[in-house]
């Protein structure tokens, strides 16, 4: 057991390292001065060398080659498992390559920044060309031969292929489709109004983070452009926006980074600062922010109390029932933001995005027509033009910072949510009174113990399987949606 304990103990500086690095990202979108961010460029790049390096330590192999998988159990050789795969795949990327993307999608990050700003998709266009070039290059290394995309994939949902993927998004685009023109033809509920100061916007914030679980001894909320989750084990830090004009945005916000952030807090310490002490995937990942935000923070019983909160912290706001403003919470309408946009809605979205990225990897699509694509394919699919380009292609940080391969998990992870919603609410027949209360701890607990607690120790499939006893289907996900909206919208 000499070479497994060895490996784990350099895996452990390993993932250590890769914190450090992750709080620079962290400081960079919350913290850092704008003028610093050529020298943080060179800080992340040097990070990356660093733990480029240590992936592909040969010593790694050598530990690896050593290890009998009989003699482990079963969180050992899962951890062996995760380990092979991914010194396999680093040991396929030139670290020139891989010290490259860190520094050219650190400036990105800035320069998409601006340009959002500015609404300026010229200024943009140079850096994202070379971004999805060097991305590129990472997807050939990778594929050896095999489809570039699923290459990139393998970095956010392992042991998933894009054709998988798109076989889900087929069965459930039809049903969506007709599920939201019905509903934007129907009388639509009441939108909020008014003035909410974002310093009450924020105290209800970190009321809203304590009532789902989250642990301030481990963590902290504060503000970015776009809201993000960073961390694992005991240091998970949320960041959360504010619009004075909706407070909405804040709330949601602020419980979908909290399911982030829970699922790595909850994590066995068992498994701290090793392969399997972070979420298996960012779809399973997806699957409790998803949660958390829409089947438990939107529905009728939890924004009954969240009616209440609200009312204690800014007065009458012009809404006047708790069911108004269920309705209201869950209203489907036009827009244009993924973020921003409604359980109905939001997944095609995704698929919009899906469909741009896989083009731009397969070479079939320019980023020079991108904006253009964009513009089109959003008009093709929710029947209006895109008005800007901050409302369109620059909306989303994540082609900046090169992350090709991630948009799909976010409806995989609805689907997830869908299937586990089923599970949950099927092992604790009283949740909704529960929630009513602002009890949210036996529905947090739930996921924690069939779930969360787990972390990789599980495929993805498998650790959704495992926590609800049945097979990933869409399914739930549609039912849930058509019955939810259905009654509200009185279909």
């Amino acid at each position: 057991m000499s070479s497994f304990n060895d490996l784990m103990a350099f895996q452990r500086e390993t993932q250590a390292l890769g914190q450090v690095a992750g709080r620079l990202g962290w400081d960079q979108e919350t913290m850092m001065p704008r003028g610093s961010a050529p020298q943080r460029a060179e800080e992340m790049a040097a990070m990356e060398t660093v733990l480029h390096a240590r992936r592909i330590d040969p010593r790694v192999a050598e530990w690896i080659a050593s290890i009998d998988a009989s003699d482990l159990d079963e969180a050992g050789q899962a951890q062996l498992r995760e380990v092979t795969r991914s010194y396999e795949r680093t040991q396929k990327v030139p670290v020139e390559l891989a010290s490259q993307l860190a520094r050219v999608t650190s400036k990105a990050q800035g320069i998409w920044a601006q340009a959002r700003a500015d609404e300026d998709v010229a200024a943009f266009q140079p850096i994202l060309e070379e971004v999805v070039n060097l991305r590129r290059q990472e997807a050939e290394a990778l594929a050896a031969g095999g489809d570039p995309y699923d290459a990139l994939l393998e970095d956010y949902e392992p042991y998933t292929q894009a054709s998988e993927i798109a076989a889900i998004f087929d069965a459930m685009r039809p049903r969506l489709v007709a599920l939201r023109g019905a509903c934007l033809e129907a009388e639509a509920p009441a939108a909020l109004t008014g003035h909410f100061p974002e310093a009450v916007q924020l105290k209800l914030s970190h009321e809203l983070a304590a009532a789902f679980g989250y642990s301030f001894d481990k963590g902290r909320i504060d503000k970015a452009v776009h809201p993000f989750s960073s961390g694992s084990g005991i240091d998970v830090r949320i960041t959360t926006r504010v619009d004075e004009a909706d407070p909405f945005n804040c709330f949601y916000s602020t419980i979908h980074e909290v399911g982030h952030a829970c699922y790595e807090q909850n994590i066995s310490q068992d498994y701290l600062l090793t392969p399997l002490g972070r979420g298996v995937s960012m779809g399973v990942h997806e699957s409790q922010s998803r949660i958390y935000e829409n089947q438990i923070g939107r529905g009728r019983a939890f924004t009954g109390w969240l009616f209440e909160q609200m009312q204690a912290a800014f007065g009458d706001f012009g809404i006047a029932s708790a069911d108004e403003f269920y309705r209201s919470v869950n209203r489907v309408k036009q827009g244009y933001i993924r973020t921003e946009a409604d359980e109905v809605q939001y997944n095609l979205h995704v698929m919009l995005r899906f469909g741009l990225e896989r083009a731009l990897m397969a070479g079939d699509l320019q980023v020079a027509d991108l904006e253009a694509a964009w513009n089109d394919r959003f008009e093709s699919d929710f029947g209006y033009a895109v008005d800007k380009p901050s409302n369109g292609v620059l909306q989303d940080v994540h082609w900046s910072v090169g992350l090709f391969g991630y948009f799909p998990t976010y409806s995989l992870g609805n689907v997830y949510a869908g299937c586990l919603n089923a599970a949950m609410r099927a092992a604790v027949p009283d949740l909704d009174q529960q929630l009513a209360r602002g009890d949210t701890s036996a529905a947090t607990g739930w996921l924690g113990e069939n779930l969360q607690q787990h972390g990789g120790l599980r495929k993805p499939v498998d650790t959704i399987m495992h926590a609800t006893g049945s097979e990933v289907s869409p399914v739930p996900l549609l039912d849930y949606l058509e019955l939810k909206f259905g009654e509200i919208y009185g279909l």
